[in-house]
């Protein structure tokens, strides 16, 4: 393989570079620099003294390479991790090294199959609740991004929080819109006031992170309290029995502050992506009326009118395509970032040590090379057998190597038991057609994704 000792990219403009491009449509600039320059793009952004590179890697293989088999040279040293940090705290998302593998040796237990099979009833408990409240929506119509966003993170502070539910969710629902939206415009800055500066911004996002980090800290502060006599099997409990434990190595245990790291990682993790995958299925369903048929008639067939429980999950093979398509056309981390160690060589090109380097499943998933036609809605790309031919990083909506998300298997079985529930009740018919995205910390709807609802069965 020869080595190109200069990597394409756009010009951009002669000041700022590619700056207002990728402010102004990251996901759009992405796909079109890999029709122009292949799959290894470099970028500059920024003004004079301030400029940055950036080095976008859109191929399956490249994705593999700094994800999973060189991942010890692309670590999570960005502006815009430590901006996460900052906000959400140092949890599984954004700790690394011996904390990373100190957190992840204490979480892997409570994200085993059989453990995550146990939260499969407060998922079906919310999504009955939401569709009685659909018996009544206005005008039989429901923005399914605003209500799978809802499903969601009640779901997962359920899980989270236990009976302390109906306390966290209005204070997560008010805080983290303001901590998200500071955290992203700091992130994508070039230049930042501290902190602690009383600007207005400033100021709003510290009140938001008081409220939402001060009830996490109540909650967690009565649940080590309560020691083994806490009832409940919701993940702080375990989480503070864990941490009162003396067994394990010395320093195992996580103190208070690194709950809550861990809670406000997965809040965030949590909801958003599995809300995104979850409202795109049900869009996309609406839009292709063949594939919702299907997709109904197998959720009826197997259900046969009862509540889904996690053993149904693998007997719905083709709900579970129709997820795994939705996360193809629309994966959750649309953009996933790295900065390089040292010098490396990906795809023939040589990137050098010290940038920023992203990888795209919004522009792989979508790349000619591994998929035909692939803007077009086929969840058979899933069917048994499809995928062997292509390469593993093809499609990674999870990202990949040691640090892919631990909690897949549970936003899998939310989602396909959340559908197939959905499916039962309802038959959708899409109100908006289009519905445009950008990338913020996870994908962002940029307005409604409207349907009408049918009751199943209506004809």
């Amino acid at each position: 393989m020869t080595t190109s000792t200069r990597v394409p990219g756009p010009a951009g403009l002669p000041l700022l570079g590619s700056m207002f491009d990728l402010k102004r449509d990251s996901l759009g600039t992405y796909l079109a620099a890999r029709r122009a320059h292949g799959d290894v793009v470099r970028f500059t952004a920024g003004p004079p003294g301030l400029r940055m590179e950036l080095y976008a890697v859109f191929s399956a293989e490249g994705a593999q390479q700094i994800l999973a088999t060189d991942s010890a040279n692309f670590r999570k040293d960005s502006a815009f991790y430590q901006e996460i940090r900052e906000s959400f705290g140092n949890g599984l998302l954004t700790s690394q090294d011996e904390d990373y593998l100190r957190q992840r040796r204490l979480m892997q237990p409570l994200f085993t199959r059989k453990r995550v099979d146990c939260y499969a009833a407060a998922v079906t408990d919310e999504t009955a609740g939401l569709l009685d409240r659909w018996s009544t929506a206005p005008g039989g119509t429901v923005d399914v991004v605003d209500e799978m966003t809802r499903l969601a993170l009640r779901a997962v502070a359920r899980i989270l929080f236990g009976t302390d539910v109906e306390a966290a969710v209005p204070v997560v629902e008010r805080c983290f819109p303001v901590i998200g939206e500071y955290t992203l415009r700091r992130g994508y800055s070039p230049a930042n006031p501290p902190r602690d500066w009383p600007t207005p911004g400033n100021r709003r996002a510290a009140s938001a992170m008081e409220e939402l980090y001060g009830v996490c800290d109540r909650i967690i502060e009565e649940r080590r309290a309560e020691g083994d006599a806490a009832e409940g099997d919701d993940l702080l409990t375990m989480l503070a029995r864990a941490s009162g434990s003396a067994e394990g190595p010395e320093g195992d245990a996580l103190d208070a502050s690194e709950i809550r790291d861990q809670v406000l990682i997965f809040l965030l993790a949590g909801h958003e992506t599995t809300a995104t995958s979850l409202a795109f299925a049900l869009h996309l369903l609406a839009r292709h009326p063949e594939q919702q048929s299907r997709a109904r008639a197998e959720a009826v067939r197997v259900l046969g009118g009862r509540t889904p429980e996690a053993c149904d999950l693998d007997a719905l093979p083709y709900l579970t395509q129709v997820l795994k398509e939705a996360m193809r056309l629309y994966p959750a981390a649309p953009v996933v970032g790295r900065r390089g160690v040292a010098d490396a060589v990906v795809d023939g090109h040589t990137i050098p040590a010290g940038v920023d380097v992203v990888v795209a499943p919004w522009v792989t998933h979508r790349h000619p090379r591994y998929w035909e036609d692939p803007d077009r809605f086929d969840p058979e790309r899933f069917a048994p057998g499809a995928e062997k031919d292509r390469p593993r990083y093809a499609w990674f909506p999870f990202g990949g190597g040691p640090r892919a998300c631990i909690g897949q298997h549970f936003s899998m079985l939310e989602s396909v038991l959340a559908l197939a529930m959905v499916l039962s009740a309802y038959e959708l018919e899409a109100v908006d057609q289009r519905v445009p995205v950008d990338a913020g910390i996870t994908l962002r709807p940029k307005g409604p994704a409207r349907c009408r609802l049918h009751p199943a069965g209506r004809g």
